[in-house]
């Protein structure tokens, strides 16, 4: 794979939110000790605002190599809560694109520096965001021969047959294109099937193959 390039597209979505809370009004009054609120009087604010949180997104997130070696590309929306004394909590990634790439997005935002917290009605309060951040990488040719050489092992689900690294290979050449890979999840042999049992590898990922 060529040299990957990241992009985090996420000050347009953060500005939207903030300038939008009124879209996310509660209607419901909840408990002034739990109570999360998608819309307040003063929101939340990162140190240094916006162009900040970018930068830090930027500067911090990094692509999983699993991720890299097969060129997943996608977007990652997380929720989570900037509670009463400016803290990132309840990270939570709400869509799923593989390789590593939820844990990487959240974990950013879960070292997060604090924030200054929103206020409502003279007090701290807790606030919800959602904000996407997008993983992007040339699209290219992903060889077995790369594979093969790779700290990771593979699976290939191909039309809903699971297949080793080699019998893949045979039915899908030398190469692929990493568009071809639909998802790419951990796999766990539940089965204990010797045939996809791989040695010496740190993890076994399974790749599903577009139709």
């Amino acid at each position: 794979m060529k040299p990957y390039y990241l992009i985090v597209a996420i000050m347009f979505m953060c500005h939207f939110a903030f300038a939008n809370t009124s879209m996310y009004t509660d209607t419901v009054k909840k408990p002034r000790s739990t109570g999360v609120f998608t819309s307040v009087e003063q929101v939340p604010e990162f140190p240094g605002g916006l162009p900040a949180f970018a930068n830090y997104i930027s500067r911090n997130l990094k692509y999983p190599d699993i991720a890299r070696l097969i060129g997943i590309n996608g977007s990652v929306v997380v929720t989570f809560v900037v509670d009463s004394i400016g803290r990132v909590t309840n990270v939570t990634p709400i869509n799923c694109i593989g390789a590593g790439c939820e844990a990487e997005a959240a974990t950013v935002l879960e070292k997060s520096p604090r924030w200054k917290p929103g206020i409502q009605d003279g007090r701290f309060v807790r606030v919800q965001y959602s904000v996407p951040i997008h993983f992007s990488i040339p699209a290219g040719k992903v060889t077995f021969k790369d594979l093969q050489k790779s700290a990771y092992g593979f699976i290939f689900d191909i039309n809903h047959h699971l297949y080793t690294l080699e019998e893949a290979q045979a039915v899908l050449g030398r190469s692929f294109q990493s568009t071809d890979v639909e998802i790419a999840e951990p796999f766990y042999n539940y089965d204990n099937n010797e045939k996809f049992k791989v040695a010496g590898k740190n993890e076994i990922y399974l790749l599903k193959m577009k139709p």
